[in-house]
Formats: structure tokens, sequence, C-alpha cells
């Protein structure tokens, strides 16, 4: 166990009660993932110089070995494991660590009991008058070892040294697969970081890694070929770190790409590399048919032996095989898990016969996965999950695809925000929830805290509980740190999907912030406005450091270091534009313009930092922080700046405009004009396929126009021009940009002369779509003014 597991990572570090409050009524540390039922039994028990830990034989290796650590951690320079029935000391504090019905363990427990189910457990800490007692006893192995990472949460300061929290316990896991499936594009994880990964799930009571890189060749287009031997090697050594943390590795082949289902040869193939890691300790095995096209064979055998392809088909040729892994492969090797398996059609509601065939004649101990209704889905109810459940069949395991970011709407993006909209009570409808994380490991932790979390206890899983808990864990208990990291993972809110709108919003403190702000500036609280503002602009340039300052793990700060190098950039350029407004508010217009430009040359240098060379598959790109919240306020802010003394100046005067179009993709409504000034980033314009395709927009009034602000989707273009008209049929070029990404531009112009219309010219698509741009802002000065 690594730093990650340090008692304070999981939000418990419980500073001294106050002394004049009764232990009994102090509150208890948070624990995570949330016990079913924990309850304050009495009052601490102190941990003594030496300790004595009552196990045998059936207490879990894994459990005694963190148990040790752990109180070794906390102020015992002595532990001494002896067998139930021997003599302990009175006055030191014992704990006794196996199964629940053991004898001793037992009569400890007395009416707290362990629930009758796969890796329940129950715990008590007792104390009475010299006697310091403590139990855990767990349903099975597991459930021992889930005891102790309660109890290592439970561990609290006090005056005379360490405490443990005089509690009760009886806990079970809601669902009963829950963790990660490194199912990503783009550069797998090493080595290394697999096995830090397998120590956290530990952690956090995850028990399930699904193996199945999409870049390791082997896996995927090199499937019949077996592992070279320093690459099995490898993984025996991830599934032996796995079993030291009860997490069941369950190796994934994807066959899909090339496979003649019909082929005897492919199908022995198969089962080889499967018996390839059998020997190596897997027990868990799985066979994803996503991504692939079942419109045509591999081979003619196929058409032979299915018919012509399609659907049904394809569904006949996918269980054939899957049916003979489970009962040829899976039923005759002992202790093996049911196969897994990932459908063609995995994430939607449709009934086809694809899925009518599945559920027809796929063996019914073959587990599907499904992501929900859509790839990314925005939510996830119980009613989509009985739908789901009903169109295969069974209950469905859920392959979540959160945090991953391998899609192109998250370029250049770090997935930060909380594991939410998944509905309370999924655990009666699903057999189990993996989170497909980031291809930055440390930095998906964020994330998968939560997942396990909510498939541990959904009923009692809050996602704004236990966001700041994840970020605590990440920082080692150091609260400043902490605090660090979640003004930055604020900044790195945004969750896209593959539709039109994030299902989770950017920066929501910082966007919040920033409309109070606007508020009190418009009601004349000037000053104050500036002060508040000015309090959270240092938070964000300060964040970077204090991040890399040591308390957060090494990992997380190698993963997003473009993105905090970025944040440290933007953060200055922040405190920079406040000072510069507190600079012209009293009076300093010089100050003012110095500090305007230092502000500008910061936002250059910020916009300029890029995530090189790439993890992710969709390669260097510019990173994003706080995008169309931090950079508009700045856009804003700085146009107020250049014409302070015009009426209006530094509103966006797009939203009084009219917005239209040369065209609009498939004619579609919900991508018409009016959507690129509506003042929301969840809507957009987009174009027909045409490169000189324009989108412009009629002023409400005459205006000197200084800067126009374009907020680009992922088909954006690659040389565009900026044009202004006075009567919308003359136009004049007043700039030309040929960007290298698809982001926010800022156009400056000069606003010499008062024009009517704004309209950006396509020169040249980026992609093969047309343009799209979710926001097109216009600032200036009325004529006149």
């Amino acid at each position: 166990m690594g730093l990650a597991a340090a008692h304070l990572g999981l939000g418990s570090s419980a500073q001294a009660a106050p002394a004049a409050a009764p232990e009994a009524e102090q509150p208890l540390p948070a624990v995570s993932p949330p016990p079913q039922t924990i309850d304050r039994s009495g009052a601490d028990a102190p941990v003594t110089g030496r300790v004595i830990v009552v196990a045998d034989d059936r207490t879990d290796p894994a459990a005694l070995r963190h148990l040790k650590s752990e109180l070794r951690r906390h102020g015992a320079d002595n532990v001494d494991v002896v067998p139930p029935g021997a003599r302990t000391t009175p006055g030191l504090l014992t704990l006794r660590l196996g199964p629940a019905d053991r004898t001793d363990i037992a009569a400890q427990l007395g009416s707290v009991k362990a629930p009758d189910r796969p890796e329940a457990y129950a715990l008590r800490v007792a104390v009475r008058g010299a006697s310091k007692q403590a139990a855990l006893g767990g349903a099975d192995a597991a459930g021992q070892f889930y005891a102790v990472q309660t109890l290592r949460q439970l561990f609290v300061r006090a005056s005379d040294g360490w405490r443990i929290s005089g509690v009760h316990v009886s806990d079970h896991p809601a669902m009963p697969l829950r963790g990660t499936i490194e199912g990503f594009y783009g550069l797998p994880w090493t080595p290394a970081e697999r096995l830090d990964q397998m120590d956290f799930y530990g952690d956090i009571k995850a028990n399930t890694y699904v193996y199945a890189p999409k870049d390791d060749p082997y896996h995927r287009d090199k499937w019949r070929e077996p592992y070279p031997a320093d690459k099995l090697a490898e993984l025996g050594r991830l599934v032996g770190r796995a079993d030291a943390n009860h997490v069941r590795f369950t190796f994934a082949v994807s066959p899909g790409g090339s496979i003649c289902y019909s082929d005897p040869s492919d199908r022995a193939a198969l089962k080889e590399k499967l018996q390839a890691l059998y020997d190596k300790g897997v027990r868990a095995f799985s066979v994803p048919l996503d991504d692939i096209s079942y419109t045509k064979w591999n081979c003619d055998g196929d058409r032979t032996a299915y018919g012509e392809p399609g659907r049904a088909a394809a569904a006949k040729a996918q269980v054939d095989l899957l049916n003979d892994v489970q009962r040829n492969f899976v039923a005759t090797h002992d202790g093996t898990q049911p196969l897994q398996m990932v459908p063609t059609e995995y994430g939607d509601l449709t009934d086809t016969a694809y899925k009518q065939t599945m559920r027809a004649t796929l063996d019914p101990a073959v587990v599907v996965m499904w992501t929900g209704t859509d790839v990314v889905p925005p939510a996830i109810t119980n009613e989509q999950a009985d739908a789901a459940s009903e169109l295969f069949g069974r209950k469905v395991f859920v392959w979540d695809n959160y945090p991953v970011n391998d899609f192109g709407r998250t370029s250049g993006r770090l997935l930060l925000a909380p594991y939410d909209k998944r509905e309370a009570g999924l655990s009666e409808h699903l057999s189990g929830i993996v989170a497909n994380p980031m291809n930055q490991p440390y930095a998906s932790k964020v994330a998968v805290f939560g997942a396990a979390s909510f498939g541990w206890n959904d009923r009692a899983y809050d996602a704004d509980t236990n966001w700041p808990r994840a970020l605590t864990y990440l920082a080692g208990g150091d609260r400043k740190a902490a605090e660090a990291l979640r003004v930055f993972a604020d900044l790195e809110h945004l969750a896209p999907t593959f539709g039109e709108t994030p299902w989770q919003e950017q920066a929501p403190e910082l966007a919040a912030r920033l409309t109070r702000y606007w508020t009190q500036w418009k009601a004349g609280d000037r000053t104050e406005a500036l002060a508040d503002l000015r309090t959270y602009a240092v938070r964000i340039a300060d964040a970077p450091e204090r991040i890399r300052g040591g308390a957060v793990q090494e990992g997380f700060v190698t993963d997003a270091k473009p993105w905090l190098d970025a944040t440290d950039l933007w953060g200055d350029a922040t405190v920079h534009m406040v000072d510069a407004l507190a600079a012209r508010v009293d009076g300093d217009a010089d100050r003012s313009q110095k500090l305007q430009a230092a502000s500008r040359t910061l936002q250059e240098q910020a916009a300029g930092v890029r995530v090189d060379p790439p993890r992710n598959s969709w390669g260097a790109a510019p990173v994003k922080v706080g995008d169309g919240v931090l950079d508009a306020f700045l856009v804003q802010a700085d146009v107020m700046l250049d014409l302070w003394d015009s009426v209006g100046g530094g509103e966006n005067l797009a939203l009084t405009g009219k917005a239209s179009a040369s065209s609009v993709e498939g004619d579609l409504d919900r991508l018409a004009a009016r959507f690129v000034n509506d003042g929301s980033l969840g809507t957009r314009w987009a174009s027909g396929y045409s490169d000189d395709a324009w989108v412009q927009i009629e002023l409400a009034a005459p205006t000197k126009v200084v800067a126009v602000t374009l907020a680009w989707e992922s088909a954006c273009a690659s040389q565009y021009r900026i044009e202004t008209s006075e009567d919308g049929v003359h136009w004049t070029t007043a700039a030309t940009r040929t960007p290298t990404a698809c982001g926010n531009d800022v156009i400056r112009l000069t606003g010499e002369q008062p024009v009517n219309h704004v309209r950006m010219q396509g020169v040249k698509r980026s992609t093969t779509w047309g343009y799209s741009i979710y926001e097109m802002g216009v600032y200036g000065a009325p004529a006149g003014n």
C-alpha cells in the first residue's frame, strides 16, 4: 500500500474535537464508500504502544497485512499477532480479525452482524473500563479486507495520540461488480500505473478491473498471437497485485475485427489465449465485440454457416462463439467466473434482430455489458436499466464511459467532475458498474473514487459530498492541497457527450462567482465585487504551486502537468485583469493599461500551452482550462477597459442582434443560425458542407466593433475571415485567422468605423463536416459614444 492508502486519504483527517465535547457526541469521521449502517457505539479506543491482533489461518492475509500497517502508522510501536484463546494483556488495544462466525469475533461483535452476502463484514469498537477491543468479522475473505479498509478511516487524532472511533458497522456492497475497465483508445497505462491502480481499488472497495486497452495489439489486432513471455509475466504480476487487493482481474480479448466465427482453428486460438492467462491466475474473462462491423463477414465460411451478413446473422455467429467459450472453456475451468461480453449494439434501447437473437439464444450465464442510452450517456436511470435488461434477457453490467477522454469532444481536456447523474436504486437493476477511465490514470481517480462509492452504496451516494472526499484522497488528507485541487478541478469540470450538450458544465463554481461579480458590479458595488473576485483569482493562480507542493500524489501532478502549467498562466492573467479593473475604478488609467497589457500577454501564453507529447488518441492539442467561463470573463473585462467611457462597454452585443447564415446542416432546426448568439454553450450553429459557408450577426445599432469571439465546436475552420459591413451587402475584411486547433478564438479589431453587420466567413474547413460554432460574441461601442 502506497501513499494512496494513507488513513487521511479518504477524507478521515479528523482533527481533535473540542475538549468540552464528550466522545460519544463527537461526529464520526467520514467513511468512503458510505457503509450501509454505521453508528457510534461508545467511547473511542486509544491506540496503545503495543497492540494485540488475534488471528488464525482463516484470517485473510491481505487484511492482516493492511491492519498491521495501519496500526503502526497510527502509533503502535509493536503489533503482536496471537491465535484465538491466547492470553492477552489487560489495558492493551486488542483487535480480532477473521471470519464473522469465529467464536471470539462473534462474541465481541455481539448484536452487530455481518450480512449474509458476499464481501460483507461487521465491525465493532468498544471500550469498557481498561478493556479496549475491536472486532472485524467478514462474511468471506474480501469482507475481512473491507472491514480493515473501513477501520483505516476511523483513526482520529487526540491530544494523547491516536484513537479509533467507537463505532459499530454492518456493511455490504450493493452491486456485485464495481471498478474499472481499461477500455480506452490511445496510449495504454504502464505496468507501474496499473499496479498503483490495484492498490487504489483496494482502498475504495472496488473489486473489478477489466483489462481491455484498445491499443494493446495482442488484445485486438493480434488476438490470435500469444503474448510474448515478458508481457505475459508482466500481466502475471498485475494479477498477483489485483488478488492482494481483492480485485478480480478480468482479461478481455477482442477478436471481432478479424475472427472467422465458424473456423475451429480461430476458436482454438481464442481458447489458447484465455488458457495462457488462466495459467497466470486469471479467473474472469471477457470477449468484447464492440466497435466492429456486422455488415460483412471476415471469411466465406461464416456466410455459409450463418447466412448473409446482417444483424440477426451477426448475433447468431457471436452467440455461437460465446456459448462455446462459456460452456467449453469457462465451465470446465475451476474457479472461473461467468464469461462477460460487450455486444456490438451496446449503447441504445432499440429492439433489433440482433438483440432478439441475443436474448433468445445466448447462454444465460454470460454477462452482457451496456454503456447506457448512448456511448457517453448524460444519465442512467432505473427505467433505462430495466429496459436494457429486458432487451438482453438478463441484468446488464454497465460499462460507464466516464471519465474516458479518448473521443474528439474531449480533445485537450482532463475530466475532473464528480461521478454523477446515475440514479439511486440502480443496484437493484444492474449486475454492476465499471468506469472507463482516462489515459491519465491518476487524474481518473477523482471519478473512479465516486463510481466505486456509488457501486458500493448507491442509495447513500451524493456527488457533492463524494467529490471533495475524492480530492482529499488525492491530497493525502492535506486540507490546503485538497482545496487547491478543488479550485483546479472546477476548471476541468466540463464533461462532454457524443452529442451537442455536455452532461456536466464547465467551471460551475467560477461561473457562480462571476455571476455574483457582475451583479455586484452593475449594482455599483464595484470595490467589493473586485475584492471578492480577486480573492478567488489568487486561489486559481496559487493552485498549481500548492498541488505541486508534495502532498498530492505525484502521478496526478504528472498527469495534469500541461493543465497545471496553463492554469498558472490563466490565474495570473485573471489577477492582472482584476487589478487592471480596480486601477481604472481608482482613476489610475496608466497603471490599468499596463496591467491589462500584462494580462493579454499571459492569456496568449496560456492559450499556447499544449498537451505534447500526448497520451490520448486526439494527439497534441491546446489544453482547455475553464473554457467558455474564464476566457469569456477576460474578454469581457478587457473590452470593458477599452471602452471604459462608452455606454454599454463590455457587453456582448451579439445577444441583442439577429443571426443568419448561408446554410444549416441538413436544414436541422436544432442547428439553426439563431443558436450562435443565444448565450448558451449547450447549443450551436452548424453549416452545410462547403468551405465558403458563413454566419453573421446584424447588430441592434451601428457599433464600433473592437472584438469578436468564436467558440468553435470540433468542426472548426482551418482558415476564416471576420468581415464587417454597414449595409449587409458590401463587406470589408477586418481580420483573417488560421487557427491550428478548435477552441475559443478572440479576434481584436480596430473599431474605427461603425458597422451594422459582423460575419464569420469560412475559407477552409478543418474537417469534412461543415463549420460548427457554439457562440459568436461581438463587443464594441455603439456609434456616438
